[in-house]
């Protein structure tokens, strides 16, 4: 039993240790083969937009606005996979826990 809360308080350790890992890390999202680019970290929260002047079009914003929604999805998607490299082995070392739902 001792063993098995000293692997559940490692796996903790490390768990907090790569949250913390994709909170630091940035990550880049484009959209209109880059005339709006997106910055996020690795946990998803947004961090710096960037807006080539060649994007924005006084009598278009329909098209700005869509194309930095893009950008914010492709940054977002960036990150979801930094996660899972980094979570995904966290997880899969849980599953092997007996009373643990994974």
């Amino acid at each position: 039993m001792q063993q098995l809360l000293q692997q559940a308080q490692k796996m903790q350790q490390d768990l907090a240790a790569a949250q913390e890992e994709l909170a630091r890390t940035h990550v880049e999202g484009s959209a209109g083969g880059g005339l709006v680019k997106a910055t996020v970290t690795g946990a998803g929260e947004l961090q710096g937009l960037v807006i080539d002047p060649k994007a924005v079009d006084p009598e278009d914003t329909e098209t700005l606005a869509d194309l930095v929604v893009a950008a914010i999805r492709d940054a977002n998607n960036s990150a979801q996979e930094l996660q899972q490299q980094k979570l995904g082995p966290l997880a899969q070392g849980l599953g092997g826990m007996p009373g643990l739902p994974f």
